[in-house]
């Protein structure tokens, strides 16, 4: 059974009142709604609990959702992509990463205002352009992306469920890549559009925007551009403008590398299980509270992405250590952005993949004394030192190589070491996911998806932007010892 609860846990989801009220609808009148059909199962829904006091919906959910494809096109940029660009040739760094997309979900509410999506359309044609690689197709024997404006797909779908059902807990987070245009995995094929979008209408008149940018050719940071971007173009806003730029080839040439192999395949793997674990305002608060005697004298405590990282890291060792019976090398990796940190500085509207891992590896034997007030100043210094690091990549090309490629590729070969366990961390909190507004308002939630990666653990801001949201994927092995960790329960009492 799934509780939507207004409980701390990692399936928990706190719902403002009045967007509930509005929301909610025929749920409150009819509690029980039986008799709903997906694809041959009954779905069973029971309002549990309502109370104003704690501003809460308990919601048991069983059955998967029904999706509809209603039209399916490619939009061309508004203006045809001169003949001198008409091929991008990707950075070493662009090179060596795995195959997949770049995912999210934005989730709108029904406004007076949402009933016409055609704006969307529009503005993407404006925008593209600018981002004319986004409209192309990737080579992959040439290591380059054919830039002929063959489109960005695009795919409007019906859902047959309310947003309510959906946003937080409400399924689980594999049912999530249903709202998605594209497999996670599916790219870098001479047919497998750069960049898909997905319209999803549901039943109460809310809309998700699901969107995949093959990461060949972008990272988080190039995502946010493109979203920031796209949203002021349907607004009609014209102040600070966005002028992206994909002139990371220029410093990280392009040297025919082959790509990382990080496990992941084109199709859903069954095998990789991923958990949504929300850490609110308070459990920030907690944690920062158990390392204070650590930054008595600093001037800001410990970020709220290093505390959460730091939790995930201990509870992941301990895990480790529960499964096997002893403990394992470990090998811990933070993604670092460089943009607007190299000298001279990289604009933050850089697209590509500009990361620097931060990276803390320690010994078996170092890692039976690896708890969380040791993680904390551990893992900060590493992302300190990544972030210092910034300042010599484009000064000296061999240092650079060495600090990008080389340290990328040598962590993926450790990670396939029998005898380590990897841990792999990207913050996306900071790319204003909830700042996106296409003319009907913010989103309500922001989501990603199950992604075929082990050992990843994607971490979002909240909408009140006070806490976090970590989305761990795992081996469906070791998620079990995972959900049965002590310190892991307790979030979900």
């Amino acid at each position: 059974m799934d509780l939507i609860s207004g409980n701390l846990s990692k399936e928990s989801n706190f719902l403002e009142w009045e967007m509930f009220e509005k929301m909610s609808g025929d749920l409150l009148e009819n509690p029980m709604c039986r008799g709903h059909t997906t694809e041959g199962r009954i779905v069973e829904q029971q309002v549990l609990k309502v109370s104003k006091k704690r501003k809460c919906l308990l919601i048991d959910l069983r059955g998967t959702m029904k999706i509809k494809i209603v039209s399916r096109k490619f939009i061309k940029p508004s203006r045809p992509t001169p003949e001198k660009l008409r091929t991008y040739k990707i950075s070493c760094m662009d090179e060596i990463n795995p195959t997949n997309n770049i995912v999210g979900l934005l989730y709108y509410p029904s406004t007076d205002n949402i009933g016409n999506l055609n704006n969307l359309e529009k503005s993407l044609e404006e925008i593209l352009p600018q981002f004319y690689p986004l409209a192309g197709r990737y080579i992959k024997e040439n290591h380059s992306v054919d830039c002929s404006d063959q489109g960005v797909e695009y795919i409007q779908a019906q859902v047959d469920r309310k947003l309510l059902e959906i946003i937080g807990s409400g399924v689980e987070p594999v049912e999530l890549n249903d709202l998605l245009p594209v497999e996670v995995g599916a790219a870098d094929e001479a047919s497998d559009p750069i960049m898909s979008v997905q319209i999803n209408k549901f039943k109460c008149g809310g809309v998700a925007i699901g969107i995949a940018i093959s990461h060949r050719i972008v990272d988080a940071s190039s995502f946010g551009t493109l979203l920031s971007a796209w949203t002021k173009a349907s607004r009609g806003d014209n102040s600070e403008p966005i002028i992206p730029n994909f002139d990371s080839p220029l410093y990280f040439q392009g040297e025919n590398l082959g790509k990382l192999d990080l496990g992941m395949i084109r199709t859903r793997d069954p095998t990789i299980v991923t958990k949504r674990i929300l850490f609110d305002k308070k459990a920030i608060a907690n944690l920062r509270a158990r390392v204070s005697h650590l930054y008595e004298n600093s001037y800001r405590p410990p970020s709220r992405v290093l505390v959460v990282s730091s939790f995930l890291s201990e509870a992941l060792m301990r895990c480790d250590h529960t499964k096997l019976g002893k403990p394992r090398d470990f090998l811990i990796t933070q993604a670092v952005n460089i943009r607007e940190r190299t000298v001279p500085p990289l604009s933050k509207y850089s697209c590509g993949n500009l990361v620097l891992l931060g990276m803390v590896e320690r010994s078996s034997e170092e890692t039976k004394s690896l708890d969380f007030e040791r993680l904390v100043p551990l893992l900060g210094n590493a992302a300190r030192k990544a972030v210092s690091d910034c300042v010599k990549i484009l000064s000296n090309c061999q240092d650079g190589h060495k600090m990008l490629v080389d340290a990328f590729v040598g962590a993926a070969d450790k990670s396939r070491d029998d005898n380590l366990n990897s841990i792999w961390f990207t913050d996306w909190s900071k790319f204003g996911f909830y700042d996106n507004d296409f003319g009907f308002g913010k989103p309500i939630w922001t989501s990603v998806a199950n992604n075929p990666f082990k050992n990843l653990i994607i971490m979002l801001n909240t909408k009140e932007n006070d806490g976090i949201e970590a989305w761990v994927h795992l081996h469906e092995k070791d998620m079990f010892y995972f959900e049965q960790d002590e310190e892991i329960k307790k979030l979900s009492t």
